[in-house]
């Protein structure tokens, strides 16, 4: 037997005693390993948030899409065009067209009141004004119960996210908005895309609820290809008569969706910090009450000719190996009690809620297991070395 193969055979045969005797600590094991599940759980619930919200927004956007808004506007809140400028914009080249016109539809956006089913609370719930074309030119909407609202008529139809968050949104039921009543018509789905968040009105009448006269504050417009984004854009942004934006959808709701991941990752991170310093802390007592335990074990394993290096790596892989026991163990934790989970929170680029299902995904669930991994090997790095520079003779007159 050469040196590394005899090397490699102390290190499994140092391991394997190791873990036959988690028996006569399980209390300490327990604990540490309890401590990672748990950094591991709060650590995807978190970042599960993230992952949702930006999970919405991207499936929301088609490259074949693009947006049109007032130059200098951020969002549809602060944008706003007369009728000869959507006149121009849906007379531009680049759109695809059919029999009734080119498929653009002019929008409003405004925000209303309604309760939380949850808890009754009232939140910003927002409301579409859109044209027929809209349900073309988004090409994922689909009615799941119900029937589209009729033209020049107070009826509303709902996305399946606010009809599921927001009280009052049932089918058949009417809801008050300004001195109209509005009857739930329809339900629509969307891929669940931010849409599902919405309510949609025929715009005209919208206008006249709201006074807005002829005026729109958007136009959503299906291209002809994702190739004619450029040539669309070109004809309205150099045209003297409009002053405006253009932008593909996806990279809208992309810009929408960095300030609630950006603030729901930082926070996930710092709290994930903040308990893995416990945690490792915790894997250190396990480990260094694992070398006091065994102190004269080890030092009769060094007497019989087993290297420091087995000795260590022996450890870190116990250390290893229990991290690992936790991280799983959170994971799936996290997985069956957050996957799916619905719930609203603000869009802070339009102060609307977007309904949204958290999302634990696979590259979430490994980032969580390195990082039990992570506070596995550091827990037991310390107690290794610590048992690897034991004295031989002091080791074996240990009680």
């Amino acid at each position: 037997m050469n040196a590394m193969t005899r090397w490699f055979a102390q290190v499994a045969a140092v391991t394997l005693f190791n873990l036959r005797t988690l028996s006569q600590r399980r209390g300490a094991a327990a604990a540490s390993a309890v401590g990672i599940a748990g950094v591991v759980a709060v650590f995807v619930g978190v970042l599960s948030i993230a992952e949702g919200f930006r999970h919405a927004m991207k499936v929301s956007g088609s490259p074949e899409t693009a947006i049109v808004l007032r130059a200098g506007a951020n969002t549809e809140m602060t944008s706003g065009f007369g009728r000869d400028e959507v006149r121009l914009i849906a007379d531009a080249p680049g759109l695809a067209r059919r029999a009734q016109g080119a498929l653009a539809s002019s929008e409003l956006f405004v925000i209303i009141n309604l309760p939380k089913r949850s808890s009754g609370t009232d939140a910003n719930v927002p409301l579409r004004g859109v044209e027929s074309p809209a349900f073309d030119v988004r090409g994922d909407v689909r009615l799941v119960a119900g029937r589209r609202f009729e033209p020049g008529r107070n009826e509303i139809i709902v996305g399946l996210g606010a009809a599921r968050e927001f009280a009052g949104l049932d089918l058949g039921r009417k809801i008050a908005v300004g001195r109209n009543e509005w009857e739930v018509v329809g339900v629509f789905s969307a891929n669940g895309g931010i849409s599902e968040s919405e309510i949609w009105a025929d715009s005209a009448v919208l206008q006249s609820a709201y006074q807005r006269g002829a005026s729109w504050q958007s136009v959503y417009a299906r291209l002809a290809s994702p190739d004619s984004f450029q040539a669309f854009k070109d004809a309205l942004t150099s045209n003297p008569q409009l002053n405006v934006k253009v932008v593909r959808q996806t990279e809208y709701y992309a810009e929408q969706s960095t300030a609630v991941t950006t603030l729901v990752t930082t926070i996930g991170v710092l709290i994930a910090v903040l308990m893995s310093l416990g945690a490792v802390f915790g894997a250190l007592n396990t480990m260094y009450s694992a070398v006091a335990a065994r102190t004269r074990e080890i030092a009769t394993l060094r007497a019989l000719g087993f290297g420091a290096g087995p000795v260590v790596l022996a450890l870190m892989l116990e250390s290893l190996t229990l991290a690992l026991a936790g991280g799983t163990v959170g994971a799936v934790a996290a997985y069956v009690a957050f996957d799916g989970y619905t719930t609203a929170t603000m869009n802070f680029q339009t102060f609307s809620q977007v309904t949204f299902a958290f999302a634990v995904t696979p590259t979430l669930l490994a980032v969580a297991i390195i990082l039990a991994s992570s506070i596995g090997l550091v827990g037991g790095l310390f107690p290794a070395i610590r048992a690897a520079r034991l004295p031989i003779a002091a080791g074996l007159r240990a009680s």
